[in-house]
Order: C-alpha cells, then sequence, then structure tokens
C-alpha cells in the first residue's frame, strides 16, 4: 500500500465556486503551466522546466502568491528569470492565471500544493531570490508550528540559494514580525538588510503592493530583506 504524506498543508484549498471562466483557465491553462514534483531521490529539471535551457536571470521562488499579482508582476519586470509560484488554494490560482493569460508572460510555472514538497525536490544552490510574502500568521500558541517560517524551513532554503541570493519575508501580523525576525533574521546563513535603502521601515520600489494589503491588510506591514551569505 502506498504510504501516505504526511499532512503538511492546513486551510481551505477552495473558496467560493469559481466562474465558468476560472474554470477553464484551470482546465486549460494550468497544465501547460503546472509543474510536477518528482517522486524521491529525483530533482526537478530546471533546464527543461523553463523550455530547454536555464534563464539567464537565475530562478526565483514565490511560497504562497494569493493572486498572483506580485508574482505575475515581477515576471513582467523580469523577462530573463524563472519564476516558480506555489499556492494550494484554487481560486487564488485562477486569478493568477488570469493575470498571466492578460499579461502574456511565458516565464513562470506554478505547483498548487505545499511549497515545502518542490522544496524538497529543486537541486541545491538552485534559486537566486525568495519571496515569503504575508504567509498564514497561524496566532494561537498551539498553531505556531503550522507557521512556514521554521527554522528547518529556512536551512532548506539556505541549502537552495546561491551565495548572495536575496530571500524577502512581509507580514502584516504583529505577532508573526517578531517570530520571524528570531527564527530569520538570526540565522546564520542570511545577513539582515536593515539599513540603508533596505530599511525594514520603508517598501522597496520593486516590491509592487497587491490587493490583500489595500484591503484586508490587519496592520502595518513590515518588509524584511535577507541575503545569502557567502
Amino acid at each position: 500500500m502506498e504510504e501516505t504524506r504526511r499532512r503538511t498543508l492546513y486551510g481551505r484549498r477552495r473558496g467560493k465556486k469559481l466562474r465558468a471562466g476560472q474554470q477553464s483557465l484551470l482546465d486549460t491553462l494550468l497544465p501547460r503551466l503546472a509543474l510536477t514534483v518528482p517522486a524521491e531521490p529525483d530533482k526537478i529539471d530546471l533546464a527543461r522546466l523553463f523550455g530547454g535551457g536555464l534563464p539567464p536571470g537565475g530562478v526565483w521562488l514565490e511560497v504562497g502568491f494569493g493572486a498572483g499579482e506580485h508574482l505575475v508582476w515581477q515576471a513582467e519586470q523580469h523577462p530573463d528569470v524563472g519564476l516558480i509560484g506555489c499556492e494550494p488554494y484554487l481560486n487564488g490560482v485562477a486569478k493568477c492565471l488570469a493575470h498571466i493569460e492578460r499579461t502574456g508572460v511565458g516565464n513562470v510555472r506554478l505547483l498548487t500544493d505545499d511549497a515545502r514538497l518542490l522544496m524538497a525536490a529543486l537541486p541545491d544552490r538552485s534559486l537566486s531570490r525568495a519571496f515569503v510574502l504575508f504567509p498564514d500568521p497561524w496566532p494561537k500558541m498551539r498553531h505556531h508550528k503550522r507557521r512556514f517560517v521554521q527554522r528547518a524551513t529556512l536551512d532548506r532554503l539556505a541549502e537552495l540559494m546561491v551565495p548572495g541570493a536575496e530571500l524577502r519575508l512581509a507580514t502584516d501580523d504583529p505577532g508573526y514580525l517578531p517570530w520571524m525576525v528570531e527564527h530569520a533574521c538570526t540565522h546564520a546563513a542570511f545577513d539582515w538588510l536593515a539599513e540603508g535603502p533596505a530599511d525594514w521601515r520603508g517598501r522597496p520600489a520593486d516590491w509592487p503592493a497587491t490587493r490583500y494589503e489595500k484591503k484586508k491588510i490587519a496592520g502595518t506591514p513590515t518588509f524584511l530583506r535577507l541575503r545569502r551569505r557567502v
């Protein structure tokens, strides 16, 4: 009997019923962009994933892309970069696909499952940038183990990122911010870029706001930038 995968995802996979156009995008466009996580110990062939060659600008990962606004904006601004987005919430995936269809970007690939499955299957030192933006804060103490920002996750990201690669974190939750600082900003593999133009109190110019931030934001957003040590 096939071993059942340990549950790591919590929360909804679907919201309200999708419109016909959204379902059509899931049925037609998603299969062309979806990546498949190979069985262990095989690794993802990134050159094949992006059409026969590694993107000259490197590969970036966004964990939990929501409606895909930030992901697709980065793809538009950086056509030489290959972007992989992970999002299990299918309503958000459908909205992301609509942005992809509207803009015509061809450098985005998607996983509609747990990002940790992807991270286990990526080759070491394969990422030039990674984003974890406004993850679910799981505010109750008994749920803190569900938070994506954990030492083990950061350890794996450190293995995946090339020296000098940038890790970007954001939260609007006052309880998650000290957690991120404690776990990420003190991690031995990363330097926290907390001074000058990278100061955490200001949004970097190449970090667009999303509708979530504009309409549903819980508090003042904090933007953390870290660099993978050489």
